[in-house]
């Protein structure tokens, strides 16, 4: 897959100093880099914690976050 990605100078710096050190071209060491930062052996993907009893939220659809937040802050003022 072909993209553009604009990187922040330090990180560009220490992508450049790791494929002087390995002698990668850059293509290979983003990937392995990637891959690395991506994919830890033996760890497991981060899980949010959860609470018994506790609605699951989506998060992403914001406006309903919001309005729900407002009519709970009503409810509490006998509104």
């Amino acid at each position: 897959m072909r993209t553009t990605l604009t990187l922040d100078d330090d990180v560009a710096a220490l992508i450049e100093a790791e494929r002087k050190r390995t002698g990668e071209t850059f293509r290979q060491t983003v990937n392995r880099l990637l891959r690395r930062a991506v994919r830890r052996p033996g760890s497991k993907p981060a899980e949010l914690p959860r609470f018994p009893g506790a609605p699951l939220v989506d998060i992403a659809d914001v406006s309903w976050v919001l309005g729900d937040l407002d009519d709970k802050r009503f409810q509490d003022r006998g509104l």
